[in-house]
């Protein structure tokens, strides 16, 4: 199976992969430099796509972003037995994540900030992940790992790098940090961190399968591999469970909403956009050109049909129609 995957007219040599994934490993000054001027391009542009709410420049983060290539470095010192690659690629990585959330908490402190955070897509969209999004990251990391290993196919890393989503996440927990929502903040940290252990775990399965452990003279340490594992495997659990919590109030969410059409249903033009579960409780979004019934009575309701009585937050959207009479 593994050689249907990676050929071995395709398969890069072990020297190959430290060339191309270890920042220490042939030119270090080169290859730091150009990883570090990138990752800071990419956090500006990341965090300038959030505030702004702009899907687009997000996504030319994720290409510019080079975080993955430590991420995967941690999985191959892992399948090599190179302790020093694990420790070396893991403080790229602590040094990374404070980097990228320091722009963003600095961004969100100095600029103008158009849309509040609990109505911007690009913040909403990453601070309740879920099963869905850990299965998304499974897929990619294995494409990514796949990747790294084979000749042919370099050409897909950059839509792997969209995929996985690394530096977008650091700059929404940022931007949430300086806009007061630690709560918000804490969501988006848990989509990175699974993303991150994802992509480790798939790098150190795909390599493993793939022979790279054979063909080093210092993997022969089994406790400390084994010691690795159980390590990556806590993680994946301690990031599972609220993302598990969060499929289940994704659940809950539609529930709310059926609440809080019948709560507007005699208001004229009043519209649910949107409801969304957050770590303080629920976001009920509204679109009415008129005052909305009592927020009480809809607390009441959710209260009735949910076993944690979270607290509602409704964000109205005033709309008004305006037209000009022909004489």
């Amino acid at each position: 199976m593994m050689g249907i995957l990676i050929p071995s007219s395709q398969r890069r040599t072990l020297s190959e992969l430290y060339d191309r994934i270890d920042l220490s490993d042939g030119d270090r000054s080169a290859k730091r430099s150009a990883y570090w001027t990138m990752l800071v391009l990419s956090g500006v542009i990341a965090t300038a796509g959030v505030i702004g709410d702009s899907t687009a420049t997000v996504i030319g983060a994720m290409i510019v972003a080079p975080l993955s290539t430590p991420i995967l470095a941690v999985g191959l010192g892992i399948v090599t037995g190179r302790l020093a690659l694990v420790g070396r690629s893991l403080l790229y990585v602590a040094v990374s994540v404070a980097v990228v959330v320091a722009i963003g908490f600095l961004f969100a402190l100095v600029l103008p900030n158009p849309t509040n955070v609990l109505t911007n897509s690009q913040v909403v969209g990453r601070v309740s992940p879920t099963l869905t999004d850990l299965t998304a990251a499974v897929a990619t990391g294995f494409a990514g790992s796949i990747a790294i290993a084979r000749r042919d196919v370099g050409d897909v890393l950059p839509g792997v790098a969209i995929a996985i989503s690394l530096v977008p996440p650091l700059g929404v927990v940022g931007v949430c940090l300086g806009s007061g929502e630690p709560d918000l903040a804490l969501g988006a940290l848990v989509l990175f961190a699974s993303n991150m252990v994802v992509l480790i775990i798939a790098a150190v399965v795909v390599l493993m399968a793939a022979g790279y452990a054979r063909e080093s003279a210092e993997s022969t340490d089994t406790k400390w591999r084994g010691r690795a594992y159980a390590a990556l495997a806590v993680v994946l659990l301690a990031v599972g469970i609220p993302m598990t919590l969060n499929s289940v109030t994704a659940v809950w969410a539609k529930e709310v909403q059926s609440l809080a059409e019948d709560w507007v249903e005699d208001i004229p033009e009043a519209e649910v956009s949107d409801v969304s579960w957050h770590a303080h409780g629920l976001v009920v979004e509204v679109r009415s050109p008129e005052d909305l019934p009592d927020i009480a009575d809809l607390q009441n309701a959710v209260d009735d049909i949910l076993p944690t009585d979270p607290p509602v937050t409704v964000v109205h959207t005033v709309g008004e129609r305006i037209s000009k009479e022909g004489s």
